[in-house]
């Protein structure tokens, strides 16, 4: 018993530490922030670096930001040289999660602290925080759109629904939130028989799409209409579950081809609310949409780069969940919410994140 205690409050001495961060110096604001995004080539990147640069240098910062082009060796190169030019604060949004060890390593080297944006970089100790949205309640949000739109709750085996599923990246760690959050609440239907998924394809694997792409989804897409003969007049399709609009853009692509029409369509959610997918949305072609305020992401990640650059901790609201490989990283969770044809206009417009001739 005496041993179980000591353990115990040897852990006790040792937890507080975990999230410790040795105190930093004040870094001169003519020091430029690097900031990385993936590519310009998806409206969602693109303007999470134009948010990201506009607010940084609002608040006096200069920025040195860098799109990808969504390849790995282009990316690795450019932090190389906001590391070699003196950046000492790095914004990361990778485009696969584990192939900046080596480079992130140098940096630390260096000085350099790398708060990692809205995909967490794995495997590396150079990660001082985290930004992003609630990953795992996008996808709790969309299977429970789901669940409610398909009437899970009152259906019996006997009348079950079907389902085919989607998924992002297998490289890009968020998948494992927005798929399992979202299996979290319709594996439950599967198991008991309410909702069926005809291909059986039902893994994380199974169901992933390379790069998120829509290219490849639609190619997916319209082998499982081909495969289980789902059309207007074929087998019965109610859902497509998606994790985000480039997915969901391949999907709705490939139903539009079989002959589904608004009248017809199967609820085929999204997430990051695209130009594109919105105009589905109010064209009957796609269900909804998680909306993340980008906006809101980069107000947050400005407010930690502030805080790094004064030498101070930044605000962080989560020390459980995100853990990269080499320990949890400190994080800052946004709130994520969801967008019909019901409340686009309110989140969408109104807000002034588009202007209404955006989505005609």
């Amino acid at each position: 018993m005496k041993k179980i205690i000591a353990m115990a409050l040897a852990g006790l001495m040792i937890v507080p530490q975990v999230f410790a961060a040795p105190k930093a110096k004040k870094i001169s604001k003519k020091t430029p922030i690097g900031v990385s995004m993936p590519t310009k080539d998806l409206q969602r990147w693109n303007q999470d670096g134009a948010n990201m640069k506009a607010q940084l240098e609002k608040a006096g910062y200069k920025v040195d930001l860098q799109y990808a082009n969504n390849d790995i060796a282009t990316q690795t190169s450019q932090i190389e040289n906001m590391i070699s030019k003196g950046n000492k604060i790095l914004v990361i949004a990778s485009i696969d999660g584990s192939a900046l060890k080596s480079v992130l390593d140098q940096g630390k080297r260096k000085g350099v602290k790398v708060i990692a944006y809205d995909r967490l970089i794995m495997n590396s100790d150079a990660v001082s925080y985290y930004a992003t949205f609630d990953n795992w309640k996008v996808g709790t949000i969309q299977g429970n759109f789901l669940v409610d739109k398909l009437n899970l709750k009152t259906r019996t085996a006997s009348d079950p629904a079907y389902i085919e599923l989607f998924t992002g990246s297998p490289d890009d760690n968020n998948i494992n939130f927005f798929f399992g959050g979202a299996m979290d609440v319709l594996k439950p239907y599967i198991d008991s028989g309410v909702l069926v998924v005809p291909s059986g394809q039902t893994s994380k694997a199974q169901c992933a799409t390379l790069n998120w792409s829509t290219e490849e989804a639609q190619k997916r897409m319209e082998n499982l209409i081909s495969s289980q003969g789902y059309g207007p007049r074929g087998k019965k399709l109610d859902a497509v579950y998606s994790s985000n609009d480039s997915v969901a853009m391949g999907i709705t692509n490939a139903l539009v081809a079989a002959g589904y029409t608004a009248a017809d369509f199967p609820i085929v959610t999204g997430q990051d609310c695209d130009k594109p997918n919105v105009k589905n949305m109010l064209k009957g072609t796609q269900a909804m949409s998680i909306f993340k305020d980008t906006r809101t992401l980069a107000e947050k990640v400005v407010g930690m780069v502030d805080a790094m650059m004064q030498g101070k901790e930044p605000e962080i609201n989560d020390v459980k969940t995100y853990d990269n490989g080499t320990g949890i990283i400190p994080s800052y969770l946004c709130d994520p919410v969801f967008a019909t044809t019901a409340n686009y206009k309110k989140l969408l417009i109104d807000s002034g994140y588009y202007n209404a001739s955006d989505l005609q």
